[in-house]
């Protein structure tokens, strides 16, 4: 077991987070919502790493005092956004523990790192703003410091801190009303949360790897972040203050104290908003979004010398921006509700814009699907709820979008939706297009094949718990003690002379060998028809059928 960390072990998690990072710095983009120059969270977060490598990197020490120092002014030397910047000071605050270590650390001192990462970053923001990073690297820390006695090894420690730190991420939208717009969580959180993997990675020695880096995500991961049409609608008015301005502040001069960096922080507060001047007397880093950068400068000269200016001007970005979507608009796009990773990939297939998670047990809100809706970027959304239950929510997901005209597909199942797909014609009306979908759901038949889940007399059959059983939309059709017969029953009363084509989806649970060899069964049962099968992933259900 793994009671104690070393400096070694410290400086391959320090690398290994900075190198996740880097591997998932375009998902963590991705969950921007605002089109200006601090949007490239995942870019900042990732530069503000590697900074903190490059300087890890020019020494070999292998003495706590020494690679916390490294770590932390490389940090802060390379902190880029508010985000980054935020991050160099919780790295700060994290190495001011650690560095007094002699030779290694238990949980309880690596816990009052956290928290002391926790106090820095929430000082070095004038304003802190819960459902940010800083909610997240404050559950966290807080639930190291209550649970450090508990948890005295690491092996289970730091994966029980990341845990608590994805309930925290998942949280952000709740917090932050923007972010529960616009359907993501925090995009600062979640590179901190990716970061913290590639501790855990360094921790268990595993493979820093490309991957959703946490489950918040993950319940979300089909739907494209990328998107940012939800920012169309966006006034240029929104943004008061057009200039995002960053600095250091070097050689200061000897006069110079420390209440004169709080002074400055001051100053800059009555000049705009996202203000951060954190440092020392050797190096102090600014950053502030102001209509007057000028004199940001003007007062930062009075401490000492200006190193590395960069002013960029966030009306101009967000026009760009803006000028990018309306270019990029279409006429009609596609949006899908469905469960299982296989049946999403195959809606992709078909072109379908954006897929949501949901299906039985798990409807979704017409909240919900008015805001996937949102970032389809065009004027008409078709949308296919492929479950009776979600076609309700759907219908009144139109009163809450707006500048969108949403056109629902009233598909019972899967295989109504992907029908409804299949005749999208993107040269063709939107009227032409909508007629055309409904007339291909009378094409196709399906049923589903699912396991009962207590006894009951319904639909002519005498069901018990466990059995499996085969139904329509309507009523149980079939029943047996095995998945295979109760499948060849349901295709049986399903079956009509006009039917060519038979198609299995299989679900969890179900493997690739055995859907393969039921579907020979299904072809001997059946051999006036082509039969295929595909992987869907879906929950609840072996079987998915489709009969055209």
């Amino acid at each position: 077991m793994q009671k104690t960390i070393n400096c070694a072990l410290f400086r391959k998690m320090v690398l290994a987070g900075a190198k996740m990072l880097e591997n998932n710095r375009a998902k963590v983009d991705a969950l921007n919502v605002f089109p200006v120059p601090d949007g490239d969270t995942g870019t900042n977060m990732s530069l503000t790493m590697q900074s903190a490598v490059k300087e890890l990197s020019s020494s070999a020490s292998g003495n706590f005092a020494e690679v916390c120092d490294l770590v932390s002014k490389g940090a802060l030397k390379g902190a880029r956004g508010n985000s980054g910047v935020i991050l160099s000071q919780i790295f700060r605050g994290i190495c001011s523990v650690l560095r007094t270590a002699k030779s290694e650390v238990d949980t309880r001192t690596f816990a009052k790192a956290m928290e002391a990462g926790t106090k820095v970053a929430y000082n070095a923001v004038s304003i802190p703003k819960e459902g940010t990073i800083l909610t997240v690297v404050r559950m966290m820390s807080e639930f190291a410091v209550k649970n450090a006695g508990k948890h005295r090894d690491f092996e289970t420690f730091l994966p029980a801190v990341v845990e608590e730190g994805d309930r925290a991420l998942a949280k952000t939208p709740e917090l932050l009303p923007v972010l529960k717009k616009a359907g993501v969580v925090d995009s600062g959180g979640m590179g901190l949360m990716t970061i913290m993997r590639g501790f855990v990675a360094a921790l268990m020695g595993e493979e820093v790897v490309t991957e959703v880096p946490t489950e918040a995500a993950a319940n979300d991961a089909e739907a494209d972040f990328g998107d940012n049409s939800d920012i169309i609608s966006m006034d240029l008015g929104d943004i008061q203050f057009a200039y995002c301005t960053e600095f250091f502040v070097i050689n200061l001069k000897k006069s110079t104290t420390l209440a004169d960096i709080d002074k400055l922080r001051e100053k800059l507060m009555k000049l705009g908003d996202s203000v951060i001047c954190i440092g020392d007397l050797e190096l102090i880093k600014v950053h502030v979004h102001t209509n007057t950068p000028g004199v940001a400068l003007t007062y930062a000269l009075e401490l000492g010398e200006l190193d590395r200016p960069k002013i960029e001007n966030m009306l101009e970005q967000n026009r760009v921006l803006k000028a990018k979507i309306a270019a990029e608009k279409k006429d009609q796009g596609m949006l899908a509700i469905c469960a299982g990773e296989g049946i999403s990939v195959i809606f992709k297939d078909l072109f379908v814009d954006r897929v949501i998670q949901g299906g039985q047990t798990m409807n979704p809100s017409a909240s919900d699907i008015a805001n996937a809706v949102k970032k389809i970027n065009a004027d008409n959304v078709f949308v296919f709820p492929n479950n009776k239950n979600i076609i309700l929510a759907a219908e009144q997901a139109k009163a809450l979008v707006e500048n969108r005209t949403i056109h629902v597909i009233p598909t019972k199942n899967i295989p109504q939706g992907f029908a409804a797909a299949l005749s999208f014609d993107p040269d063709a009306s939107a009227e032409e297009n909508k007629t055309n979908m409904i007339h291909a759901l009378d094409n196709v038949k399906s049923g589903q094949v699912t396991h009962a889940v207590r006894t009951t007399n319904v639909n002519g059959f005498k069901i018990k718990e466990g059995d499996i059983i085969g139904l329509d939309d309507k009523k149980i059709l079939a029943k047996s003690d095995n998945i295979d017969d109760t499948v060849l029953t349901l295709l049986d009363k399903l079956k009509e002379d006009s039917h060519e084509v038979i198609t299995l989806y299989y679900g969890e649970g179900v493997t690739e060998e055995e859907a393969e060899a039921l579907a020979g069964k299904v072809q001997e049962a059946f051999p006036d028809c082509d039969v295929d099968f595909h992987n869907g992933g879906q929950p609840v259900y072996f079987y998915l059928v489709s009969l055209e």
